[in-house]
């Protein structure tokens, strides 16, 4: 709209309604009041004269461009008009005339600057289209609408349910449907799209996303969260968890998040993705103490530098030790009593443990085992083990150890998280992918029908953060991850108008080519919250995961022990015997 628009017809009658006002106010203030009729049939007078001498000189007929000198002059000339016919016709009321006059032009003038000003900040607004007129799309229009420092400015809405069509919503209008969507980019004036979807649709936005990238100079953008607690403000790019219609877990950490305050509390595999981000979010929490334990020294410097602005490396928070030295890590225990422990510490890929079963074997079993013992000698109250779903039926090296683990961990009475692959993660397949785009390709792809589980960092940190305060000893918190994605899709989404190849190589030993969350036997049972299950893990004695080491040698006979130990019930008996019971 155009801050100088000529003055028109509309702005008349808030001109009567600034008459009204001043001769009101000059009537309330007046030292002495005159009759109630008498005031009512002075502005009534004052209107019927406003508009006899406003009228001829053109003062609507959009003569003079709005809020100019020009107008100002017209408009002063007619107040002063009217202000002494009003003299000459009610000479009994003239102090209250005078006032009324005064204070009607000031009216007039403040309407004419206050509408200028409000004009100019929504000229300076983008406008922009929403898609999905439903509850979201409501939402996200009243933020807008109510938020004066909002940079966008709704001209429009899209929506495929054509019932919604020709609608107005608070004076927007429903432009239609995908199919409409240049043409209402082009009528409306709009500079993008803000997705506003209930539950969003992964598939309809990357499809959204890719039809508006082949329109040049248009955004889209999409909203973090959709809740009761919208900020205009969060608007943002498209994420590729966006665009894998991710549902973000609803936590409330604040009201589950007192078993950490004044506690001292231990992290390890603190430097890594998930463990770093715990110890930030844990920091949050105000623990007496947070205790960030991990073999990797630059990875504790980077952590300690998120959290504190600063990496001397000298704060007794940061603990250089690694898992596999159990003297060290009983000692770790026994001088510093945490009280909450989270174990993230864990090697993790799963092609490189197929090579290397014996150094599984050492960090993520007998490691967690050290950790497992030393909590339950030194009182810990609660822990965590941090596992994946390849535990489910696993059929890898990786599987197997974190299976074990679970039973492990299940025996000493404490507590499982299992998750799927985590977005962003060091080493993850989404890191693996972008390098490869980054060189130009290919894209290696397993197979092109394998599918996988996602979560977000965050998704990650507030499932192992709310399993500290509902889960039972002995059980394993599985969090309902949605639909599994397809990895080639995944990459696609990646790829983008890039041209770039995707190759095939072939499953992996070990790799499924499609995980389960839950594994055969395991019940679906969530009686706390309608996004997590509740799963028992029966209990493995650690005498069976100790006696691995006599097969560490032997990569063939480990991998087998160690995959008999997730499904044999917890009883005392050889690894050899183990082996043959499974050979045969």
């Amino acid at each position: 709209m155009d801050d100088h628009r000529p003055a028109g017809p509309g702005d008349w009658p808030a001109d009567l309604y600034a008459w009204t006002g001043g001769l009101a106010l000059a009537v309330a203030i007046a030292p002495s009041r005159p009759p109630l009729a008498a005031a009512a049939g002075t502005i009534l007078l004052a209107a019927a004269l406003h508009s006899a001498v406003a009228w001829p000189v053109q003062l609507y007929r959009r003569r003079y461009e709005y809020a100019s000198m020009a107008f100002f002059r017209a408009l002063a000339g007619t107040v002063v008009v009217v202000c002494g016919l009003l003299l000459v016709l009610a000479p009994a009321s003239g102090l209250i005339v005078l006032l009324g006059s005064g204070a009607g032009l000031v009216g007039m003038v403040a309407i004419r600057w206050t509408r200028l000003a409000r004009r100019a900040h929504s000229t300076a607004k983008a406008p922009v289209l929403i898609y999905g007129a439903g509850a979201a799309g409501h939402r996200l229009l009243r933020a807008m609408q109510q938020d004066r420092h909002c940079r966008y400015r709704a001209v429009g809405f899209l929506d495929d349910d054509p019932r919604k069509h020709r609608l107005r919503i608070s004076g927007v209008p429903v432009l239609g449907g995908r199919p409409s969507l240049r043409r209402a980019l082009t009528s409306s004036a709009a500079c993008g799209v803000i997705f506003a979807v209930r539950n969003e649709d992964g598939a309809l936005l990357g499809s959204l996303r890719t039809e508006m990238s082949e329109i040049s100079g248009y955004f889209l953008k999409v909203l973090p969260s959709l809740d009761d607690s919208l900020d205009v403000g969060q608007v943002r790019d498209v994420e590729l968890a966006d665009l894998l219609g991710r549902r973000q877990i609803d936590t409330d950490l604040t009201a589950i998040g007192d078993y950490l305050t004044g506690k001292r509390v231990l992290v390890t595999g603190a430097g890594g993705s998930i463990g770093s981000e715990l110890c930030r979010q844990l920091h949050l929490f105000a623990p007496a103490e947070l205790m960030m334990l991990d073999r990797d020294e630059s990875a504790l410097h980077a952590v300690q530098l998120s959290i504190h602005g600063r990496a001397l490396l000298d704060d007794p928070s940061l603990i250089l030790a690694d898992l596999r030295d159990a003297a060290t890590i009983r000692q770790i225990f026994t001088d510093r009593r945490p009280e909450v422990v989270f174990h993230a510490a864990a090697l993790k890929h799963l092609t490189l443990l197929e090579r290397h079963p014996a150094e599984a074997l050492q960090t993520n079993v007998l490691g967690t085992l050290n950790v497992l013992e030393s909590a339950l000698a030194t009182g810990v109250q609660r822990l965590v083990n941090i596992s994946t779903d390849k535990a489910a039926d696993p059929t890898s090296v990786l599987g197997y150890t974190k299976r074990i683990t679970e039973r492990l961990t299940a025996h000493h009475g404490f507590l499982n998280v299992r998750f799927g692959n985590v977005l962003g993660s060091r080493g993850s397949v989404v890191m693996a992918f972008k390098a490869q785009i980054a060189e130009g390709g290919p894209v290696t792809v397993t197979d092109p029908d394998v599918t996988r589980y996602f979560m977000t960092i965050p998704e990650a940190v507030q499932l192992v953060i709310q399993a500290a305060a509902i889960g039972s000893g002995g059980e394993a918190l599985v969090l309902d991850m949605g639909t599994p994605v397809r990895i080639a899709d995944l990459a696609r989404q990646l790829i983008g108008d890039s041209r770039v190849e995707i190759v095939y190589t072939g499953l992996r030993p070990g790799e499924k080519l499609h995980e389960e969350l839950l594994g055969r036997g395991e019940a679906d049972v969530r009686p706390l919250h309608p996004l997590i299950s509740h799963v028992q893990v029966p209990p493995l004695a650690p005498v069976l995961a100790r006696a691995l080491v006599a097969s560490s040698h032997d990569a063939t006979a480990l991998v087998g022990a160690m995959a008999d130990l997730c499904v044999v019930p917890a009883v005392v008996i050889d690894v050899p015997t183990l082996s043959a019971a499974r050979t045969s």
